[in-house]
């Protein structure tokens, strides 16, 4: 395996599309589809794909009301800008879930926010 392709059931594909592109500095863009984007970095790797609830017959993406979006799920991030993207994360959210602090684990400087959708997002220093 190469690549895996995360994807998320969100309530507003073009609302959810341009918080993430603020979130991770990249130009803004619109979706493909009003029910289906993905969100690539310069180099063709897709970060994160974004699905409607209910746009297909995807059983897991049917409605967000059958359980708490997120649950059991954290959207762990490694970025190289991490301040930046700390100070991005800041102008989209009114707090932070988790300020920045050193995982002992990684030992790398992350932080942790919700996305409009209430999934829990942390971005992490590459270092």
């Amino acid at each position: 395996m190469k690549r895996i392709w995360t994807v998320i059931g969100v309530r507003d594909v073009a609302r959810s599309f341009a918080w993430y592109q603020r979130l991770f500095g990249q130009p803004a863009s619109e979706p493909a589809h009003a029910y289906f984007g993905q969100l690539v970095d310069a180099d063709g790797t897709v970060l994160l794909c974004l699905h409607a609830w209910g746009a297909h017959d995807h059983r897991t993406l049917a409605s967000a009301d059958r359980a708490e979006p997120g649950n059991g799920l954290l959207l762990f991030f490694r970025v190289d800008d991490f301040e930046a993207a700390l100070a991005r994360a800041r102008t989209l959210v009114e707090r932070l879930e988790e300020e920045p602090n050193l995982n002992p684990n990684t030992r790398t400087m992350e932080f942790s926010v919700r996305d409009p959708d209430g999934y829990h997002v942390t971005l992490s220093a590459w270092s």
